[in-house]
């Protein structure tokens, strides 16, 4: 079988403002109906280049196609198949929650008829149907979320952009918009997003580039990239000392890699309950401990000596 052509392809691609370079000569594939990751700190250079295959912020350099076109060229066409969710909602708080759907359609040429059909399908999908006639304002903020991804799913687009999908909302919140972009992917939607939260990246996307100082530093499937970068568990221990420092040279031999931060230090280990029994027979006495499986965090941690939220 004939592997479809990527739905967005990047080559070298650079974004400067004056001196300073935010996207750094990156090359990103994404194919037909995945969820496609940027995973980075902020300041990484994710959201411009997501700004870029918005087709909202040219390129400086390098190669760009989406959807087989040149948004050097062809950027109405583009964004005419695009569905946009931006990293802040900027819903129009004078509408209400239908008409902040049926108005965006008529951006899009929509007969009226038809987005008002879409709008009914739509706030069911995002479970906001009850609220239809409610002003935004008052709405939480995981409902403004969702209504923005609803929003972005009128003109019935190929790829749907999702900046920080999820920042700033509680746990319960965040959960139903995963469960909501989980259904697009399983009707067939290519999701692009952006994420600092590691468990937002292993939750939703099939690949990922982890992006640092502009630059992609890894890719892969979340669980490739865990399997190539950090070990199969992770021993937490924090110490009763404002120093996490001064214990760690009493860990040597234990662990394949070990990190000190400020509050804890990690063991990264093929055996967890192996390796903390050893620490209790060196009579060290953590404070607490705790064994884990490896995750996101643990591989940037590796990459670039920092967690991803700084």
């Amino acid at each position: 079988m004939a592997t479809e052509q990527p739905l967005i392809q990047a080559r070298g691609l650079v974004k400067r403002f004056g001196d300073f370079t935010a996207v750094d000569g990156i090359d990103v594939e994404v194919r037909p109906g995945e969820a496609f990751g940027f995973l980075g700190p902020n300041g990484a250079g994710k959201s411009s280049t997501m700004r870029m295959v918005g087709c909202v912020s040219p390129p400086t350099d390098g190669e760009l196609r989406i959807l087989g076109m040149d948004p050097r060229h062809d950027g109405p066409a583009i964004r005419a198949r695009l569905g946009v969710c931006p990293q802040t909602d900027n819903l129009d708080p004078e509408l209400t929650v239908r008409e902040n759907l049926t108005t965006y359609a008529r951006y899009f040429g929509i007969p009226r008829k038809v987005a008002r059909e879409r709008s009914v399908e739509l706030l069911d999908f995002v479970q906001l149907t009850e609220r239809a006639n409610s002003k935004v304002e008052p709405l939480s903020g995981g409902m403004k979320r969702r209504l923005t991804i609803a929003r972005a799913l009128v003109n019935e687009p190929e790829i749907v952009l999702l900046d920080e999908p999820t920042t700033g909302l509680d746990p319960q919140a965040r959960h139903l918009v995963w469960e909501r972009l989980f259904r697009l992917k399983q009707q067939g939607v290519t999701l692009v997003l952006t994420t600092h939260y590691m468990d937002e990246a292993e939750q939703l996307c099939d690949r990922l580039v982890v992006m640092d100082g502009g630059k992609i530093v890894a890719e892969g499937s979340p669980r490739d990239l865990i399997e190539r970068y950090s070990t199969r568990e992770v021993v937490e221990l924090r110490f009763p000392t404002q120093s996490q420092e001064e214990f760690a040279g009493k860990l040597s031999g234990i662990a394949e890699r070990t990190e000190v931060l400020p509050d804890r230090i990690l063991l990264y280990v093929d055996n967890g309950d192996a390796a903390l029994t050893e620490v209790h027979n060196r009579a060290l006495l953590p404070s607490s401990s705790l064994v884990r499986r490896s995750s996101l965090e643990d591989v940037f941690l590796h990459l670039t000596g920092r967690t991803l939220i700084d």
